[in-house]
């Protein structure tokens, strides 16, 4: 699946399943081991599981590979390796903390809500 495709899907995903905040940044070309990063705002540990969860679910339906997968178990921030998209699951405080967005900010933003939206 080419790489932007993989983006929206996920991030659709994250939509559906209620995840906040959510920004898909492009940085092919200025990130050595991604093309691009999403990241998500989760209410709480529980809901932070339940969006990786629904990622690797999809991910096992689509057949993406999924190489890794780190902080499942205490929610705040759960980190998902789909190869060329990595995806950023946070807690509200230490997203503000990280500010991943502001350390990419050479990255274009993608706005993933206005795409057309491929049939499932």
């Amino acid at each position: 699946m080419p790489t932007d495709e993989k983006g929206l899907l996920l991030a659709r995903m994250l939509d559906e399943k209620q995840g906040e905040q959510i920004v898909l940044l492009d940085v092919a070309g200025i990130c050595p081991i991604a093309e691009q990063l999403l990241m998500v705002t989760a209410k709480g540990q529980r809901h932070a599981q339940a969006l990786a969860d629904a990622l690797l679910h999809l991910a096992k339906e689509r057949d993406v590979a999924s190489l890794g997968l780190e902080g499942y178990q205490t929610g705040t921030w759960i980190l998902l390796d789909f190869n060329d998209v990595i995806v950023h699951v946070f807690q509200e405080d230490l997203r503000s903390f990280y500010n991943i967005e502001g350390l990419w900010s050479e990255g274009r933003r993608v706005d993933w809500s206005a795409a057309p939206a491929e049939g499932r």
